[in-house]
């Protein structure tokens, strides 16, 4: 069993069989938060584990994996065998959760799907990942997150400027995001099993997750048939909502979403308070009607000083919101983003690894990570132990 603090999980049994990302996510999330979650592999182990390599990372571990796997414990069953199967089938008998994001039609085949189990198993939690859902003409469809989160969800499409070709999405973004949804939805069935007794299926998909983050777009088209024009920046209709290029090339970001509050803070802060009386700018229709003037003029003013002068600036303006465009060697070295919890220590014998903090904390019942991500099979005997032990009880 691995040791550490406490989290609001604590006493809760996750098994799971997850690949890639998505399912171990989930675990990861409920490991993080103090379940013990036990890591079903085959003998081969979750192909994730290769991704140090097919990145070409000059490290030893798989840092991706390591972010989705720490604090669990790893069995290596062959699910192809009887006995793997027999044995599985016993972890999950003693489980609160089990947590999978194998396709529907190979658990069928393995009877590890929700329907075989749930006549034995009523008070389980089973929570399912899919790609694009339970029912349909692509039921069963393979999908990682770039499929089913990123290009068919219209994601993609909607952060795609006119004329150019579709961005690529960062590893897992979907994955991790889809994996949050059904930690939740997990959490909240523990909650109705407490009042009720029962067990149930909980499951996402990656093209409802994706779907659900652009759900602003998508709804608007539902609810009044238009679509909501893709940004381009040098033609943005609110000019405050937009980013722009300091002196010394870092970009920024100005948040002016509330027209009337925001337009005064600008002006003051670029040294043009004549606008608020100019009539190409004097209210956000005219600024929307003059959108490519004012940006072009912006422009020319934000280039003449460096970011941290601007920031300097930015500060005497309460009402003026902004953010730094940062990249990933910014946010690591942003004093605000550890002071918010965003780094935590692992465990890793006398020493400890700085990961990525799962996006929660529990202040009544704080939680930290228990362990690296375990080595292949590395509770293997344990576990099986504990199985043995059970039955002799």
């Amino acid at each position: 069993m691995v040791c550490g603090m406490a989290g609001p999980m604590e006493g809760v049994n996750v098994v799971e069989l997850g690949v890639w990302v998505a399912g171990p996510a989930t675990g990861g999330i409920l490991a993080d938060w103090g379940a013990d979650v036990i890591k079903i592999e085959p003998p081969t182990g979750d192909p994730a584990r290769m991704f140090g390599r097919m990145l070409g990372l000059d490290v030893d571990v798989s840092p991706p994996f390591e972010m989705d796997n720490r604090s669990k414990r790893s069995v290596v069953l062959d699910l192809t065998t009887e006995d793997g199967r027999d044995t599985a089938l016993e972890l999950i008998s003693s489980a609160d959760v089990f947590i999978t994001n194998v396709r529907p039609g190979a658990l069928r085949r393995l009877g590890l799907d929700y329907e075989s189990l749930a006549p034995d198993h009523p008070r389980l939690v089973y929570g399912l990942i899919t790609g694009y859902g339970e029912t349909g003409p692509d039921a069963d469809r393979a999908a990682y997150d770039v499929a089913a989160f990123w290009a068919r969800s219209g994601l993609a499409h909607l952060l795609t400027r006119p004329g150019e070709t579709p961005p690529f999405q960062r590893g897992g973004m979907g994955d991790h995001s889809t994996g949050m949804t059904l930690a939740a939805a997990v959490c909240a069935a523990l909650v109705a099993r407490a009042r009720t007794g029962s067990g149930q299926l909980v499951s996402t998909s990656l093209y409802r997750q994706g779907a659900y983050v652009v759900s602003f777009d998508l709804n608007t088209y539902l609810m009044s048939g238009q679509l909501i024009a893709i940004g381009q920046r040098e033609k943005m209709f609110n000019p405050c909502m937009n980013n722009y290029a300091a002196g010394d090339g870092r970009r920024f970001w100005i948040v002016g979403l509330e027209v009337d509050r925001h337009w005064p803070p600008l002006c003051r802060a670029v040294g043009k308070v004549e606008w608020l009386d100019d009539p190409r700018f004097i209210d956000a229709r005219s600024r929307a009607v003059n959108a490519v003037e004012l940006i072009g003029e912006l422009d020319q003013i934000f280039v003449t000083k460096p970011l941290d002068e601007w920031a300097e600036i930015f500060a005497g303006e309460p009402d003026f919101f902004w953010s730094p465009v940062n990249t990933i060697e910014d946010v690591i070295a942003d004093e605000q983003f550890h002071a918010a919890g965003g780094i935590v220590d692992v465990p890793d014998g006398p020493a400890s690894l700085p990961m990525v903090a799962t996006p929660a904390d529990f202040h009544g019942t704080p939680w930290a990570p228990r362990s690296p991500a375990p080595q292949l099979g590395q509770h293997t005997d344990d576990v099986l132990a504990e199985l043995t032990a059970r039955r002799q009880s």
